[in-house]
């Protein structure tokens, strides 16, 4: 059985993927109907990870089912989140370096890619120890063996090709693009001589295996030059330059010896002597070269046997001139190992485990479709409560309906017990100050949590930072302060916004004590309500006043359609994702554009349009009412006006009543919202400082190994082919910005291990989305309500026109 050369395996260590991967999931599919926890799946995954690590090393055919069910897995879950947000501290040793600092050189990276990268090499490492142990004798073994060397071919070739661009950073010898290139080399190689061998075990034309050989030979000799580079010096297992050079000449000479064959059967004896001449020389020199050569003996004996009687006849019988080998044409070459390209799937029966899941690309539509959305909505809602506030305002400032209801200047108008009645059955003044109390424990809970994030990012640099103090020079990890520069900035924007709502909290406050005592007079029985209204003079009936009646019934039917309006543009439901999915399935991708602007234009611009006519009848109403009040109130210019200030006061309590009762609702909302977001971020927080806090401690074990080696010997060398701490890796941190240097207010981009990974697909987080609360209040005047608001409020940098930046970016 021929001598065949396997690639050491990559080790990792165990790593927690569960509480990371949970935290990923549960954030990034937060906005979306999918509220599964996945928990089991990811238990699951986990323990595919685990059997992928330890598996592999039986080297059976098992095996590398379950390391292709981990790769395949991998790939799968790559469409399904945020990968470049997924904080867990992968480490692999190097698969060859047996000699720095005392142990194997290692690295942790904290991405999925580098994950996977390493992965992939293990699955072409395997498949070349699972090949080199195949019988050769049969054909099932043969086939096996040549499709796993030229799989493993493929992959190595792939990784030479990709590993730099996936993982921008050095990484351990092993994965060099040089390594990765001779590794490739040799499995291509050792995949023909697996078909020159099937070619002589069935017995194939001798031209045939004469020409497999060749290019064999070819194969081998390409592989020395790589092998035997300075870089490579001490790389290599001892026994593999000497098996490779052997195999090139054996390769060498087996060709030569199957051409002797065909010169044989044209009686072509000289140039049969020739070739036999150096095939024997090639099979002498072979086994000078590595004693794991002797499998090969067989060709040795014939190749004498064949020259000594082809010499034979020719002093008999021939006596043809023997030509120089040099001078005899080239043995053409039989390419048939091909570098296997890598499949969809490794796995013939793979079954996702997150197939649940929403493809990311499907789940970045859905937030980016929920942004616009929410975007129009919040638009159309503010325009409707803008309109309610200046008919309010308008109708409080005319004292109507109370007005026109007045009949005998003594009763309580009905209008103004329907009010009290309203405040009543909705809690009274005892509902809005339970709620405004809860204000500031809500608060109080987002404060913490981004008080508790701060505090592990300063917790983290301090200790960068006392460490780097004592190691000086030798302390070669990025500074936290490189790395957190987004976080911070983040966690600024956060409180930032934290600060406005406390501004706004106070706004509404402050309007809440303005109408306190009128809001608690009409909270009262209306028996007790009479005594604090002021008797006045009976209205008039007249012409006038039946018109401003039936005005004031318009009124009631526009409010009553306001509310319908703005019940449609918070109740439609749209089956996005239904959308979505039907278009990803019928091509993998789509026009999200044009999906979006589709659905929202077939679903709101009807709403939108009902919309802009109800601006247009209030403006036209108000327009009637102003000027039949005019008519009105010279008709009743001989009565006072102190019952009329007052039930004017009542009527704005009542109107602010409902506008409070609103604003507490959405504020509790908001802080909810926004506590959710704070976790998430929180929990980014903590999974970077897991990340630093893994990385420190390996430094840390291979600083004080380095000391106590340096100590007994009194100096340390790296082996030539190691990269070690090159000026190379040390300038990479100057020479390339770790994050994209443009403000795009995105969240802080994930700790990458030693270096740092430039993520231009990195999602942030949406802000808080919901209804801004006090965008619409009527700030007092000395001469009483403005019927606008005089700016939008502390909420409008997330609502309105700046949702859907926000929702795509987090931008404040």
């Amino acid at each position: 059985m021929t001598e065949l050369i396997s690639i050491p395996l990559k080790k990792s260590s165990d790593v927690d993927v569960i509480k990371p991967l949970q935290n990923l999931i549960k954030s990034t599919y937060s906005i979306t109907s999918n509220q599964k926890d996945y928990i089991e799946n990811i238990i699951e995954f986990s323990k595919l990870r685990k059997a992928a690590l330890w598996k592999v090393f039986e080297k059976y055919d098992s095996s590398l089912e379950i390391i292709y069910r981990y790769y395949d897995q991998i790939c799968a879950l790559e469409g399904k989140i945020p990968v470049n947000e997924l904080q867990i501290p992968f480490r692999w040793k190097d698969a060859f370096d047996r000699t720095i600092f005392g142990g194997k050189s290692n690295l942790t990276i904290s991405t999925l890619a580098y994950e996977k990268m390493c992965v992939l090499y293990n699955i072409a490492a395997l498949q070349s120890s699972v090949a080199a142990t195949q019988s050769l004798e049969t054909d099932e073994g043969l086939k096996l063996s040549a499709k796993l060397f030229q799989q493993s071919a493929g992959i190595f070739n792939y990784l030479k090709s990709n590993v730099m661009l996936n993982i921008h950073q050095e990484l351990t010898p092993d994965m060099s693009p040089e390594t990765l290139e001779a590794l490739s080399v040799i499995m291509i190689a050792q995949a023909q001589e697996i078909f020159t061998h099937k070619a002589v075990h069935d017995k194939m034309k001798d031209s045939v295996i004469a020409k497999l050989a060749a290019q064999t030979e070819e194969f081998y000799s390409e592989a020395l030059k790589l092998f035997q580079k300075d870089i490579f010096r001490t790389f290599w297992d001892k026994d593999w330059i000497p098996l490779i050079s052997g195999k090139q000449l054996i390769y060498r000479g087996i060709s030569e010896y199957y051409q002797s064959l065909v010169c044989k059967c044209n009686k072509y004896i000289g140039e049969e002597i020739a070739r036999l001449e150096l095939a024997v020389e090639m099979f002498k020199s072979a086994q000078t070269k590595s004693n794991k050569l002797l499998m090969y003996q067989d060709y040795y004996n014939k190749a004498i046997k064949n020259l000594n009687d082809a010499k034979k006849d020719n002093d008999f019988i021939y006596h043809e001139r023997i030509p120089d080998i040099n001078n005899l044409s080239t043995i053409s070459k039989a390419s048939v190992a091909k570098l296997l390209p890598l499949p969809d799937n490794f796995s013939l029966n793979f079954q996702d485990i997150f197939a649940e899941l929403l493809p990311i690309c499907i789940h970045q539509a859905i937030s980016n479709f929920e942004a616009q959305k929410n975007e129009i909505i919040i638009c159309e809602i503010a325009k409707l409560r803008n309109m309610r506030q200046i008919l309010n305002g308008t109708l409080a400032s005319l004292n109507l309906p109370a007005a026109i209801e007045d009949i005998n200047g003594t009763e309580i108008p009905q209008s103004l017990i329907d009010k009290a009645n309203f405040i009543n059955e909705a809690g009274g003044i005892k509902s809005l100050e339970s709620t405004m109390n809860e204000l500031p424990e809500l608060l109080q809970r987002n404060k913490d949590i981004l008080d508790e994030a701060d505090r592990m990012l300063n917790d983290e640099q301090n200790s960068d930072d006392n460490l780097r103090i004592q190691f000086k020079d030798r302390w070669k990890r990025v500074p936290s302060g490189k790395l957190t520069d987004h976080f911070k900035t983040n966690a600024q924007k956060y409180r930032g916004i934290i600060n406005n709502a406390i501004s706004a909290d106070k706004v509404i406050r402050e309007k809440f004590e303005m109408h306190r005592e009128n809001v608690n007079i009409l909270s009262m029985e209306p028996h007790i309500l009479a005594n604090y209204i002021p008797t006045g003079c009976a209205i008039q009936e007249s012409s006038v006043v039946l018109e401003l009646r039936k005005l004031m019934e318009v009124v009631e039917t526009l409010k009553v359609e306001q509310d319908a309006v703005e019940c449609e543009l918070q109740s439609v439901t749209i089956d996005i994702q239904g959308v979505f999915l039907s278009a990803f399935a019928k091509g993998g991708s789509f026009n999200e554009n044009d999906l979006i602007l589709e659905n929202i234009g077939i679903h709101y611009s009807p709403l939108q349009k009902k919309v802009r006519e109800c601006i247009l009848r209030q403006e036209k109403l108000i327009e009637n009412i102003q000027y039949k009040h005019m008519a009105f109130a010279k008709e009743q210019s001989s009565c006072g006006s102190t019952r009329e200030q007052m039930l004017r006061k009542l009527a704005n309590a009542y109107d602010a009543y409902k506008e409070l009762i609103n604003n507490l609702q959405e504020g509790v909302k908001f802080y909810n919202d926004l506590t959710q977001l704070l976790v998430y971020f929180q929990n980014k927080v903590s999974d970077f400082c897991f990340a630093r806090k893994t990385e420190k401690e390996e430094l840390l074990k291979d600083l004080t190994t380095n000391l106590s080696q340096n100590e007994s010997s009194g100096s340390l060398n790296l082996p030539s082919h190691h990269p070690g701490i090159s000026s190379t890796q040390t300038n990479l941190h100057t020479s390339h910005l770790p994050y994209p240097v443009q403000d795009q207010g995105h969240m802080p981009i994930p700790y990458e291990g030693t270096q740092v990974t430039l993520y231009p697909n990195y999602i942030s987080p949406p802000m808080p989305a919901t209804f801004n609360p006090y965008a619409t209040i009527i700030y007092p005047t000395q001469d009483g309500y403005l019927q606008q608001p005089l700016h939008q409020t502390p909420y409008e940098k997330y609502s309105t026109h700046s949702q859907q930046n926000l929702s795509n970016d987090g931008n404040l």
